[in-house]
């Protein structure tokens, strides 16, 4: 069939909007009509071809929409499902088979590869392979064939315009907080960057009735926006030594430290501001071939961790549900970070995310 789609010829180059032909599912896929799909940084990266991908290609990884059609082995949703699509894995690596497919042990050619793993895609332009399966799904398409490991059946009264980014971004704030770093009730959080997965780690930390959590940021909008998502407490690393100031809160520092910013500086931040025996988790972006450094000397009889996270450490299947539930309860309001853009205003989508004035842009298809 003939799709909308927003495409990326070459590298660094605004999206554009075109009609490409959609190929039938293959035996493992899922067709879905897309009805938005979320705006994250990892796009940027890949349009920027920071991380290196198939070009042309349509890229998009928080896609939400309705089952139109299944590949003859798909058994988990069938057509006329709402379903949101999540990360790509292969269900057969030593991580997988142990529940843990953020680390897959072929992530990379499943989320960034954009073609199948025969090399076929499922958009074509004029009979020209354009780039697919961007993270299993490539959803700035209004229709796309997903890997089915990618996709998690939702109820059928929940708004898709709002849950896309549940399949990355806010999937990995919420994650972090509540699968990799196992924060509970009375625990001492710090997060680095409010942005769409910084805020998704504040509303996840008072959730779960954190006492004290501190978002640093250089944005007073997005400070402010943190104290109603539950931040007990605000600093702006550009006017305030945000080490010092944690400890003047916290009394010897944060028991858990999160960075989703990808700045090394910031990262070793976020190592200088724990407590005896505390973590950090770093779920930023950083480009390949960064580097930080760390106090090992005066720091080496606090125990503190380090500890690098991917997708929050979530099976989709099972979290993504669950912070649905969240969402039903007004622990995780969604609707405070987000704005909408038609798939034709795409660019200034992408263009307001990098400035920071919107959290989390969603593109919708009419």
């Amino acid at each position: 069939m003939d799709t909308i789609a927003a495409i990326v010829r070459t590298a660094g180059q605004p999206l554009e909007i075109t009609t490409l032909q959609l190929d039938e599912p293959a035996i493992n896929e899922v067709q879905v009509k897309i009805t938005a799909a979320g705006v994250c940084h990892t796009d940027a990266i890949a349009r920027d071809q920071i991380y290196e991908t198939f070009l042309p290609a349509v890229f998009g990884h928080e896609g939400a929409g309705v089952v139109t059609a299944i590949g003859p082995n798909v058994t988990s949703v069938k057509p006329g499902d709402k379903v949101v699509l999540g990360f790509n894995s292969c269900g057969q690596c030593k991580q997988c088979m142990a529940g843990a497919p953020a680390y897959c042990a072929n992530f990379y050619p499943l989320n960034f590869g954009c073609t199948r793993t025969d090399g076929s895609t499922a958009f074509s332009e004029n009979g020209e392979q354009v780039g697919s399966h961007f993270f299993g799904q490539s959803t700035f398409a209004h229709h796309v064939n997903a890997s089915a490991r990618s996709v998690v059946k939702v109820d059928d009264d929940v708004p898709l315009e709002l849950l896309g980014p549940l399949g990355c971004g806010l999937s990995t704030g919420a994650g972090a907080i509540l699968n990799s770093l196992g924060v509970t009730a009375g625990d001492t959080v710090a997060v680095f960057g409010t942005g769409a997965v910084g805020s998704a780690a504040i509303m996840a930390a008072a959730a779960v009735g954190a006492t004290t959590i501190i978002a640093v940021d250089l944005h007073d909008s997005r400070l402010s926006n943190a104290l109603e998502l539950g931040a007990t407490h605000t600093i702006n690393s550009g006017t305030e030594d945000p080490v010092a100031r944690i400890r003047d809160i916290s009394g010897d520092g944060v028991e858990y430290a999160l960075d989703t910013t990808g700045v090394t500086a910031v990262t070793r931040q976020a190592a200088d501001s724990l407590a005896i025996n505390g973590t950090v988790g770093l779920v930023g972006a950083p480009a390949p071939g960064q580097e930080v450094s760390f106090e090992v000397g005066a720091s080496l009889v606090r125990g503190w961790k380090f500890r690098t996270i991917i997708e929050g450490d979530a099976v989709p299947q099972d979290f993504i549900p669950r912070i649905v539930h969240l969402w039903r309860q007004g622990k995780f309001p969604i609707e405070k970070l987000v704005r909408n853009y038609p798939i034709e205003n795409i660019n200034d989508a992408f263009a307001d995310s990098a400035s920071g004035e919107v959290i989390k842009p969603i593109v919708v298809f009419a």
